[in-house]
């Protein structure tokens, strides 16, 4: 791999329904321009019993991501929005000065019958002016998203520009991600395309970039903004993250984002005491980790 590339392998969390795999932060980049943490959930089957429970937990500071390939997440916030996320629709929560969420497997779902869950839960670090902005809650249906067909490629704009286009999904700084799906071996141009860094998840499948194979699981991290092109095998799908990077790079602490170290102990204290405002009719609660010794 060139020295002006970071490969990251997803480090894997057994959450009891199906595994997850984490790919940021890690030690050697916190950040790809605004975006901070990325989750891949599953691929996993559920049903008869195994479903996603996230039970009512806080944030502030950032806006969740939610995408999926396969299956349906309940989105529950204590702004009052109730959203079921389907295949291809994007949830963007944007939590600011506070907000508590959860997010399950809807009812109609729950029964006998398997399904797989496989999907993405990003978070996306607001700038230091909007950190305290008020909590709020945008949806967009899957043919909301500007969607085309590129070089063999089935092409998605999830959030914010490039490919000269725009989705719905502007975010609060500048960033985008983009889900490309390839029907065929082919060859994607990048320059002049996409501005800031670039970050590659491999959902499936392979790409190559410089004689170097980066498979699923891994995702390549560009530390510069020249790259120009990438090679991608027939039957993968990649999506990919980044803009440009914010100003002063933020704190992070638990579920909590802030320029402020006092701001996220204050989060983490509010949160104890109860203090956050609740999903209507859920008294479930998830506490703060202790840290470990």
């Amino acid at each position: 791999m060139a020295n002006n590339k970071l490969l990251v392998n997803e480090r894997q969390a057994d959450l009891g329904s199906f595994l997850v795999g984490r790919l940021l932060p890690f030690r050697k980049k916190r950040q790809v321009g605004p975006f901070t943490f990325i989750d891949h959930m599953g691929p996993g089957i559920m049903g008869n019993g195994k479903y996603a429970d996230v039970d009512q937990h806080p944030h502030i500071g950032l806006s969740t991501l939610t995408y999926l390939f396969e299956g349906e997440i309940e989105h529950r916030d204590s702004v009052g929005s109730v959203q079921v996320i389907a295949p291809g629709d994007v949830g963007f929560m944007t939590a600011g000065s506070g907000v508590t969420h959860t997010e399950r497997t809807p009812q109609h779902l729950r029964g006998e019958k398997g399904f797989t869950m496989h999907g993405y839960q990003i978070w996306v670090a607001l700038p230091h002016e909007k950190e305290e902005m008020d909590p709020q809650f945008d949806f967009y249906q899957k043919e909301e998203i500007p969607t085309w067909e590129e070089n063999g490629c089935e092409m998605r704009l999830v959030a914010g520009e490039g490919f000269d286009r725009r989705s719905p999904l502007k975010g609060f700084s500048p960033m985008f991600m983009v889900d490309i799906k390839a029907n065929s071996e082919t060859t994607i141009d990048l320059k002049d395309r996409l501005k800031g860094e670039v970050a590659f998840v491999i959902v499936e499948g392979s790409i190559v970039e410089e004689d170097e194979k980066v498979e699923a699981g891994q995702m390549m991290i560009s530390k510069t903004n020249e790259v120009c092109s990438i090679c991608l095998e027939e039957g993968s799908r990649i999506l990919l993250f980044g803009g440009e990077p914010l100003e002063k790079e933020p704190l992070l602490l638990w579920n909590f984002i802030s320029h402020s170290k006092e701001r996220l102990l204050k989060a983490k204290e509010d949160w104890k005491n109860r203090k956050f405002p609740k999903v209507p009719e859920d008294d479930t609660y998830i506490p703060i980790p202790e840290r470990r010794k």
